[in-house]
């Protein structure tokens, strides 16, 4: 896997949902060239982080080496994949980000109501012309990841990227999805890898977070003994 101007493409992705959000325009900047000293050339955010404000900072610090860079957006987190919704976020995605081209889009979350192959073609229209260099899908069960790969591929397009939670104590993915994703050959970008923060040890030492300010992740993470997993891992 390489960048469009050849680079090989990082191990390791850096989530950017905080960019514009509590962090802010200085922080942002400060954690994204932290990165790039490491290596790191891989950058994920999406239409619904922070307002686009995650996009559109993620757009100004990729500015000055777009083209070594692998970047990946997302569209659909409403659960509502249809072709129309798909079109508006994602060509407001690309003036965010400044990009005529995309590395990488997500369908954020599976539609229960459309066709996966409708929301597919749309992708696919992307694809071919050029604006979309790879397809993944984000949260969906290895049924469906399959489902959706096969319909990819009988439009003549390819669906090689997924993107499962998984962690230390959020390991439901070791059931079906990985043993899937290593059996058929997927690239994963796994999403949430430090539990919000939770397996830093920063909760046990005091620090605030979003398992403290966002209901989402506290309930995500409330169980004890996720705490003490965590606090094991320190010791």
């Amino acid at each position: 896997m390489k960048t469009i101007s050849g680079t090989p493409v990082s191990r390791f992705s850096f989530g950017t949902m905080q960019f514009g959000g509590k962090a802010d325009a200085s922080a942002s900047g400060e954690m994204f060239a932290a990165c790039r000293g490491a290596g790191i050339n891989f950058f994920d955010t999406a239409f619904a982080y922070n307002g686009g404000a995650s996009e559109e900072t993620l757009g100004k610090l990729a500015a000055g080496a777009r083209d070594d860079l692998f970047i990946a957006t997302k569209t659909a987190n409403q659960k509502t994949a249809t072709p129309e919704v798909i079109h508006s976020e994602f060509g407001e995605s690309r003036k965010r980000l400044g990009m005529e081209t995309v590395d990488l889009l997500y369908i954020h979350q599976p539609d229960p109501v459309t066709p996966i192959e409708v929301s597919l073609e749309a992708l696919r229209g992307y694809v071919e012309a050029g604006a979309v260099r790879y397809v993944g899908v984000s949260n969906f069960s290895a049924w469906a990841t399959m489902k959706a790969r096969q319909a990819a591929r009988d439009m003549g397009i390819d669906l090689t990227f997924l993107q499962p939670m998984y962690n230390l104590v959020k390991r439901q993915a070791e059931v079906e999805i990985l043993p899937m994703a290593i059996s058929e050959g997927f690239y994963v970008c796994p999403y949430s890898p430090l539990g919000g923060g939770l397996l830093t040890g920063k909760y046990a030492a005091g620090d605030g977070g979003r398992i403290k300010d966002d209901p989402m992740y506290a309930v995500r993470y409330a169980p004890e003994w996720m705490h003490e997993a965590a606090a094991g891992l320190k010791a």
